[in-house]
């Protein structure tokens, strides 16, 4: 499902309304999504990537989809401003600097291989993003990580230590499912 230019925009517009109110209230904007169009309503998964000067400064979001998508946005923009483990809480200064990126993702699919090489056979570069599980160790890769890792088989190493395991780790029950996502960015 595509969405509107004016769709993205609004949906940029409160990932950012988000992130203010998060400074002032130490909350994600509350949304009542049933003010929305019926797009904006529908249940998706989003990842909400925050960046300045091009680095990375945050990124949280869903691979299921468990609210309206104008609530998952505004939850998962609050989130990665204010809850990425890896950064310290987003301050007033840095939000002048901020780059939003939103990634929607379609729902995810079962891949079917044999073996680590058809598994590799089988990706599409700068397509699709995968979800690896090995029990209860799971991690993603958005398809724009592709950008950055071009070569399928290094793509797939460095998920697989994203996901706690060896680089050359393999086994029969290793689960991996395909996504695709719609990006949105402040133009």
């Amino acid at each position: 499902m595509s969405l509107t230019r004016p769709q993205q925009q609004q949906l940029i517009k409160i990932a950012k309304d988000s992130i203010t109110y998060g400074l002032k209230h130490g909350s994600a904007l509350p949304i009542n999504s049933k003010n929305y169009s019926l797009e904006l309503q529908a249940q998706r998964a989003t990842f909400v990537t925050l960046k300045i000067k091009q680095q990375l400064r945050g990124c949280i979001g869903m691979l299921e989809a468990t609210r309206p998508l104008v609530i998952d946005i505004a939850e998962n923009a609050f989130a990665a401003a204010f809850n990425d483990p890896r950064f310290t809480s987003l301050s007033t200064t840095e939000y002048a600097l901020l780059e939003i990126h939103l990634s929607i993702l379609s729902p995810a699919e079962a891949l079917s291989f044999y073996s680590e090489e058809d598994l590799i056979r089988q990706l599409r570069p700068g397509i699709d993003g995968l979800i690896m599980q090995e029990g209860r160790r799971r991690g993603t890769f958005l398809p724009s990580v592709w950008e950055s890792l071009t070569e399928p088989d290094v793509f797939l190493q460095h998920l697989k230590q994203k996901s706690g395991l060896a680089s050359d780790y393999w086994s029969d029950s290793l689960k991996i499912s395909s996504y695709q996502c719609e990006y949105i960015s402040e133009e």
